[in-house]
This record gives C-alpha cells, sequence and structure tokens, in this order.
C-alpha cells in the first residue's frame, strides 16, 4: 500500500504545478486597438441664425457704396480669366483685404480674402434670408495659405451693389453687408472688344480733340479741367489732365508714372486712354501733405462729348 502513496501524490502534485505554471504563464491580452483618428470638424451650422438677423442700431455705421450712375457690367463683357479685383463694402467690419476674380462659361465668382477670423458663413442675399436658409445654402469659410479666412461667392455683376449676409463668430447673428465688385479695377485687356468705346470702334481719325471728363476719389475736394484736351495719333487717344492745384509731382497708371508737362502752374499731366466711358484708377502723388502721399482717384472721359478742337 505504502508504494502507492508516493505515486498518488507525485500525480497530484503534478496537476497542481500545471495548473500554477499555466495561470503564471497566461499571454497577457493584446492592449486595445487605438481609435481610429477622427475627421477634422466641419464648422457647425449657426443654430441661432434661424431668428438671429442684426438690427441697425446693432450694426456700425453703413456706407453708401452704390452710385447710382453706375452701369452693371456682366460677365459677357469680360475675357474668361482670373483678374486681382477691389471690392467696395458697406461695413469697415466686413474688410477684404484682397479679391480674385474668375469669369468663365458666362458666369463669375470671386474669392474674398478676409482681414480678420470673425466670420463663419456667408450668404448671398439678405440677412432675413440667410436666417431661413437651408445649411447647403450657406457659405463656409476656408482658410489661405497664410490662414486668413477667404469665402468663394458668385458674382452677378461688377459695378451693381450685391447683397451679402455674414454670420458672426462671436455675436452669432447675420448682419447685412452691401459689397460692389469694382469694373475700373480691372485692366483694359479684362474687358472683351467692344464693351467700352475706343479710338477705334468712335472711328476717331489722328487729330486734336476736347472731352468731358469727371473726377472722383480722394477728399472730394480736388478738381481737374474739363473740358480737357485729347490727342490722338496712330490710333491711340491721350488726354492733357490738367489739376486745380500746383501740388502733384506725378500720376500713376498700374505701374507706369507720368511726369508733369510743366513746371509752373496747375499740375499738368498727359496720359493715355485706352477706353471711353469707363472709370479709369490713377494715382496722383501729392506734396501738398508733410510727406509725399499717393491718392487714388477715378477719371471718366464721355465719348459722347468729343468734339474736335478750334
Amino acid at each position: 500500500m505504502k508504494k502507492f502513496i508516493p505515486l498518488f501524490l507525485s500525480l497530484v502534485l503534478t496537476a497542481l504545478l500545471a495548473a500554477g505554471c499555466g495561470a503564471a504563464k497566461d499571454t497577457p491580452a493584446a492592449p486595445a486597438a487605438p481609435p481610429p483618428a477622427a475627421e477634422p470638424a466641419a464648422p457647425e451650422t449657426p443654430e441661432a441664425s434661424k431668428d438671429a438677423v442684426a438690427s441697425a442700431d446693432q450694426m456700425a455705421p453703413v456706407e453708401d457704396v452704390v452710385d447710382p450712375d453706375m452701369e452693371p457690367i456682366f460677365a459677357d463683357a469680360l475675357q474668361d480669366g482670373t483678374y486681382e479685383i477691389a471690392v467696395d463694402s458697406s461695413s469697415s467690419m466686413f474688410n477684404i483685404t484682397a479679391c480674385q476674380l474668375t469669369v468663365a462659361e458666362g458666369k463669375m465668382t470671386a474669392v474674398m480674402h478676409m482681414g480678420g477670423k470673425g466670420y463663419l458663413y456667408v450668404f448671398p442675399g439678405a440677412g432675413a434670408e440667410a436666417a431661413q436658409a437651408e445649411e447647403s445654402a450657406l457659405i463656409p469659410f476656408a482658410e489661405d495659405s497664410g490662414g486668413a479666412h477667404t469665402f468663394t461667392v458668385p458674382v452677378e455683376a461688377l459695378d451693381m451693389g450685391i447683397d451679402c449676409a455674414a454670420y458672426s463668430k462671436k455675436k452669432e447673428m447675420w448682419y447685412d453687408r452691401t459689397l460692389v465688385f469694382r469694373a475700373d479695377s480691372l485692366p483694359a485687356g479684362a474687358f472683351r472688344e467692344g464693351a467700352f468705346a475706343t479710338v477705334e470702334t468712335l472711328g476717331l481719325a489722328d487729330g486734336r480733340y476736347t472731352v468731358s471728363v469727371a473726377l472722383e476719389g480722394g477728399s472730394g475736394k480736388a478738381k481737374v479741367e474739363s473740358p480737357a484736351a485729347l490727342r490722338v495719333e496712330d490710333g491711340a487717344a491721350y488726354a492733357t489732365v490738367v489739376w486745380g492745384s500746383s501740388s502733384y509731382d506725378y500720376m500713376r497708371i498700374e505701374e507706369e508714372k507720368f511726369l508733369p508737362l510743366n513746371t509752373e502752374g496747375s499740375s499738368t499731366f498727359e496720359i493715355p486712354v485706352a477706353s471711353f466711358d469707363r472709370k479709369l484708377v490713377v494715382y496722383a502723388d501729392t506734396t501738398a501733405m508733410s510727406t509725399p502721399h499717393e491718392i487714388e482717384y477715378t477719371l471718366c472721359f464721355d465719348s459722347a462729348t468729343i468734339e474736335k478742337a478750334p
């Protein structure tokens, strides 16, 4: 009988060791897989936009940027392409620092670069309409390479007041704005042939003429003589601009500078006129201030007033 006891104990001990070793050598559970990376959060639809529209007394002073004499210019008057364009805003709080206008297939769109990050959405219409619009009708911001907010908007026409509602991130309400995309800031090459009157379309022969000219810009106090002398030579027109001041030492159109024709009396310049009946952006450098300062103006030469000089 005694010889079976060691055998029995050996079997029990083996079983216990097997159980203990198995528990000690269990493979640790694999670590849980990390959750999948979250998608970048899209801007939330402004919940308060359904009924939050700024009233007149909640807005900064509004500037009237629409000139009643402006003639709307539609896409069919422009060459396809992308152009830098100036935009006037009715509110200094909606500051557009740069804008690119794209013309393609009879339509225009613009990418507006904002001076801050205070707006989450814009809407092509009035604030009351934006507050009731579906989310898909709202235009969210995108970021440019510098992190500034941009908005890509449709442009019905240049030189026309366009309603635009902007949703404020801080105030959580819609603000009404009026925008004017300025045709006078585009280069002459942006326009299709025949969009404006030219020496060729008017059939002007080489010679000397007079033409009425309207000046806008600056403080509103500057003046130029009208009618102005107009010279046509080799199919190109040149106007003599005589200022009501002797304090201008040069004029500039885009990157080309023009020096005065005289050294005494009213500052006088001769500048090219590529087209008539459209506002031509010019810069005139005045020395009347403590330091010389360029001032932006527009000149518009009225083709209907062109007459042969006596």
